[in-house]
């Protein structure tokens, strides 16, 4: 029996339980990578500062996330295809963060639908939007999310086109995956996966099949995609969207303090700092970087989560110091997915939170709330020496 005790444990246990396409489409970045790897290490670059003798008792990591209590600064950030790294993958992460009291976001590009989602758990969750050329479908979709009560909508922003991942150009990335030779042989080696997969009768886009005239099986789906992530996304239209929503927003995918800025002035509720998980510009900053100049920016005039690259508690801590209201979770609760279903987000959880908690009492505070920049020490270069442009 594998003992967990980190994020990494949960990670091996992915990559042998699921296909490769699956694994790898979780762990990839574009391009070169140089982005994917950053988000992570550049968190190791800001060190804690230790203190003693301070009262440790009754701490507490609760706080409040768009004025949603939560049991952690955490959210699970959407992720497409979910369904895809165990069976029912939404729906079982829904619930967990459900548990746990933790915001839950649904991928528009999700396996399990909006109505799925919905009729198995109990909380509000969050819906995560691309926004697509198809006007009718993009209205019908909102209603659905309204319609499931859904408490926020997530806006990506940094999606307009595709960017190029060679992992999953390579493995012929599809839901459900093409019976080629080669994957073939790898699913033969993932029996407990297929099992899960033949008991479920979701294992295709269930927010897009049957929601789109002539879309009825995965290859005209396929072409369709292609066409439909909108490149003239700009920010007229996401006034128009906030506007057809009506309830709370969320913007996914800024980096640049210029962009945070009109975040603010179209009224969202909170943005999220985030590159994608370094899966479309490579050669941008890290999220963790680029936090700094734009909690600067607009941090007294919107709500800030960070995501990409968060892998534990103490990047969860590191994130709150340097000026976050909340983070966002996407590999770290996919690994405990593939790795044991909804047991193993609700791990990829506990595991957080208890990094969270004793890192933080370590640092000599007791409530997340109170929190700062002071229990970091931060490279004077950090956020990095450029030349004026």
């Amino acid at each position: 029996m594998t003992v967990i005790t980190c994020i990494d444990d949960l990670k091996r246990l992915h990559k042998r339980r699921a296909p490769k396409m699956f694994f790898d489409y979780c762990e990839s970045g574009s391009w070169t990578e140089q982005t994917f790897r950053e988000n992570t290490s550049d968190f190791d670059k800001l060190r804690l500062r230790q203190r003693v003798a301070v009262d440790m008792t009754n701490r507490s990591t609760t706080s409040q996330l768009i004025g949603e209590d939560v049991s952690m600064p955490v959210a699970l950030a959407p992720v497409g295809i979910t369904g895809m790294q165990h069976y029912d993958g939404e729906i079982l992460a829904a619930k967990a963060a459900e548990k746990f009291g933790v915001p839950f976001t649904l991928s528009t590009m999700s396996i399990c639908s909006i109505e799925d989602v919905a009729a198995h758990t109990k909380s509000p969750f969050w819906f995560q939007l691309y926004t697509m050329k198809d006007e009718d479908y993009l209205r019908r979709l909102i209603e659905r999310a309204k319609a499931a009560k859904c408490s926020a909508l997530v806006i990506t922003l940094d999606l307009q086109i595709l960017g190029q991942r060679h992992k999953d150009l390579k493995n012929g990335l599809s839901a459900p995956p093409k019976l080629t030779l080669a994957s073939m042989i790898d699913l033969a080696f993932r029996w407990r996966w297929g099992m899960g997969m033949l008991s479920t009768k979701r294992r295709t886009f269930g927010n897009i099949i049957g929601h789109v005239d002539n879309i009825k099986d995965p290859s005209s789906l396929s072409a369709w995609t292609a066409e439909q992530f909108d490149p003239a996304l700009d920010w007229k239209k996401v006034e128009r969207i906030k506007e057809m929503w009506g309830g709370k927003v969320i913007l996914k995918g800024i980096l640049d303090a210029e962009d945070a800025k009109m975040a603010a002035k179209v009224g969202a509720d909170a943005i999220i700092v985030s590159n994608h998980g370094g899966r479309q510009l490579d050669g941008a900053i890290s999220s963790i970087r680029a936090l700094p100049s734009i909690v600067e920016a607009v941090g007294d005039q919107v709500e800030i989560h960070l995501d990409s690259g968060i892998r534990s508690g103490q990047d969860v801590l590191k994130a709150v110091a340097m000026g976050a209201k909340g983070t966002m979770i996407g590999r770290a609760y996919i690994y405990g997915l593939g790795a044991m279903g909804q047991q193993g987000v609700t791990k990829a959880l506990e595991v957080i939170r208890n990094e969270l908690d004793v890192s933080m009492a370590l640092c000599g505070k007791r409530d997340i709330k109170d929190v700062g920049r002071d229990i970091l020490l931060v490279p004077e270069d950090f956020e990095g020496r450029w030349q004026a442009s």
